[in-house]
């Protein structure tokens, strides 16, 4: 081991500054966050080249005094605490005193600052934690901050910084979440000189929201507002039809503080049990308050972790807050719970792939007097399954067959729950199973016996009983159809564009992925402030299967940043084919199964695209051991 020194100050700071400062959005969130604290009214936040080059933030609050101005750039220097009992009831946004000291360590700072008291205004300058002298100044009463060269001094860091378009829409999200928290403060968000947020300031939540994302999204909302032993829960949370495929416009706030809180989460998703379709998730915008001494917001210096002191008062205020907004809305729920509620439920580490339903009118087929069946508009057997060939041949096939006239199965009407990989080993035993049974009665033909459950096509062929998963024969079909016409090969440009709000993070993925979409068949553009346009998606998509499909590829492709441009594209294939596909419960004619059916046995096809067997085979002799008919 080599000798032991002490760090040079400077080193020690820039080494300090790398918990407070990671990007530029984190200085707007430092910087914006003292302003609230010092009770403005009006926030102005402007940046440049992503934040990179110029960043300022001006307030009209309280000002600091000339004597304070040097002492605020140093290390622990805060006005927020000043004794160890004011950490158990921390009131302020801020309080640790690193902030300007880890901002002034990584750039270039000028403030301008007066309080109401003073005649004249101080300007100071601080360039990499050197300080210089305080100036006079004519300002207005408050604070102007300048950072300018972000990471000039430490190279190391400013290689990792991301496009000017990426950190400008993460100091979008920053500006987002402190506008919603403090809805009685007005904040303008300028962005090279263009205005893309402007909050009103009112007091009012709705019309925080409203400004931050929009008339679609706040029209899905409802009214929460509710008080149980000694917390309170107000704020709008998401009609059961406004639902979303995850959970990036879950915004929860507590004493004034944007935070990320898995014990709100689970109580929130928890009330919306029975209202809200399986495999979608509610968004919202809940405020709570309770004791300050009954939460630890030190937990981190990003200060958006807390820990409660007791998580179960939170969980049932927060549950039947959300209950009871649902119930006055008229919205058909399970009952609310009024046993112990237990906060330890574990919210799905990835998200849960969505499902979607939808209606359509079956054909019905009279074969005594129609001359060639219409297969339905869902799943035709033309449009979606088989070339013009294969198509010929299948409608020949349903002539030709001696099949009962007018055969539907109803299904149950629930969707396909996501496809579960399974163990490679089972599948691969079983699949190989049941090619081999496939293989030696493959001389004789298929013959539809029907549909059980709603989900499985079951097939006879000569001494073997095939059962065939019909979902994820169809995802596999799809799936293996997105790939041969890819791109504007199976893109259907819409007849009305469909609008898609999404968080900051995800629409500054979808912006940079453009072309990841469009190889997917999806045609997207720029809509401004969160929004993206789509103007045209694969032909086998729908209604709102678009908009789900566009918002959860946004939400991979913020989670899988480094993947390959080859794997997120695989991905999207896997998500619209398993969105398109028919679900279990779907009514499907006998043609549209069989149809199904002999493209499985056509293609060879084993596995869905999340590799699961799509066939399984029964020897009749093992049926007929079972019923005790052979030894």
């Amino acid at each position: 081991m080599g000798k032991i020194n002490v760090l040079d100050k400077h080193i020690a700071e820039l080494i300090a500054a790398g918990e407070v400062v990671e990007r530029p959005a984190s200085v707007i969130k430092e910087l914006a966050e003292n302003s609230v604290d010092a009770g403005a009214s009006a926030v102005a936040i402007e940046i440049k080249n992503g934040g990179k080059t110029f960043i300022r933030v001006t307030d009209d609050g309280c000002g600091i005094a000339r004597t304070d101005v040097p002492a605020a750039f140093m290390r622990h220097a805060t006005s927020k605490i000043s004794k160890r009992d004011d950490l158990e009831n921390i009131g302020t946004l801020g309080f640790r005193g690193e902030a300007l000291a880890s901002i002034a360590a990584v750039s270039h700072v000028e403030l301008i600052t007066r309080t109401r008291d003073e005649l004249a205004g101080t300007r100071f300058f601080i360039n990499g934690g050197d300080a210089g002298k305080c100036e006079d100044a004519g300002c207005a009463s408050g604070t102007t901050i300048v950072v300018r060269d972000i990471f000039y001094n430490t190279p190391a860091r400013m290689k990792f910084l991301k496009k000017d378009v990426t950190e400008s829409n993460a100091v979008a999200g920053v500006a987002d979440k402190i506008a919603l928290s403090h809805p009685e403060v007005s904040f303008r968000f300028l962005r090279d000189g263009r205005e893309t947020l402007h909050t009103p300031g009112d007091g009012r939540i709705k019309s925080a929201v409203f400004a931050v994302y929009g008339r679609e999204f706040t029209a899905g909302l409802i009214p929460a507002d509710y008080e149980l032993d000694g917390v309170k829960v107000s704020g709008f949370v998401c009609k059961p039809s406004a639902a979303r495929p995850n959970r990036s416009m879950q915004n929860f706030f507590i004493n004034g503080r944007y935070v990320k809180s898995r014990t709100v989460a689970v109580a929130l998703e928890e009330a919306y049990k029975g209202s809200i379709m399986v495999g979608k998730v509610p968004s919202c915008a809940i405020y709570i308050e309770i004791p300050y001494g009954t939460v630890d917001v030190n937990v981190h210096p990003s200060k958006m972790e807390v820990r409660f002191i007791n998580e179960k008062p939170i969980f049932s205020a927060v549950y039947h807050a959300v209950k009871t907004a649902l119930n006055e809305d008229g919205v058909q729920s399970a009952p609310a719970k009024t046993v112990e509620i237990t906060p330890e439920p574990k919210l799905p580490e990835k998200p849960v792939e969505a499902k979607t339903s939808f209606s359509y009118t079956p054909v019905q087929m009279d074969f005594k007097k129609q001359a060639a069946p219409v297969p339905s508009p869902r799943y035709a057997v033309s449009d979606n399954l088989l070339t013009d060939a294969e198509n010929a041949a299948a409608k020949e096939f349903v002539f030709n067959a001696n099949r009962p006239d007018g055969n539907k199965t109803a299904g149950t009407g629930d969707d396909e729950e996501p496809c579960a990989a399974a163990k490679e080993e089972n599948l691969e035993e079983s699949a190989g199973e049941s090619q081999k049974e496939l293989e030696r009665g493959s001389e004789e033909p298929q013959k539809l016996i029907g549909e059980a459950f709603g989900t499985y096509i079951i097939l006879e062929r000569g001494d073997k009983l095939i059962v065939i998963d019909k979902h994820a024969a169809h995802e596999r079909i799809l799936y293996e159809k997105l790939k041969r016409e890819s791109g504007e090969q199976f893109t259907q440009m819409l007849l009305e564009p469909v609008t898609v709000t999404l968080d900051k993070n995800e629409y500054s993925a979808a912006l940079d992925s453009i072309d990841i979409y469009a190889k997917a068949g999806f045609e997207i553009e720029d809509f401004g402030s969160g929004t993206v346009i789509v103007r045209g998606a694969p032909m086998i998509l729908g209604g709102d299967d678009i908009r789900d499909a566009v918002i959860e590829i946004a939400g991979y492709l913020v989670l899988n940043k480094s993947d390959v441009t080859t794997s997120k594209v695989e991905w999207i294939y896997h998500n619209v084919a398993c969105r398109a596909a028919v679900k279990a419960g779907d009514r499907m004619s006998d043609e549209e199964l069989t149809a199904i059916a002999d493209k499985v046995e056509s293609d060879d096809v084993r596995y869905c695209p999340h590799g699961r067997p799509v066939r399984l085979v029964f020897e009749r002799k093992d049926i007929e051991r079972r019923f005790g008919r052979i030894q």
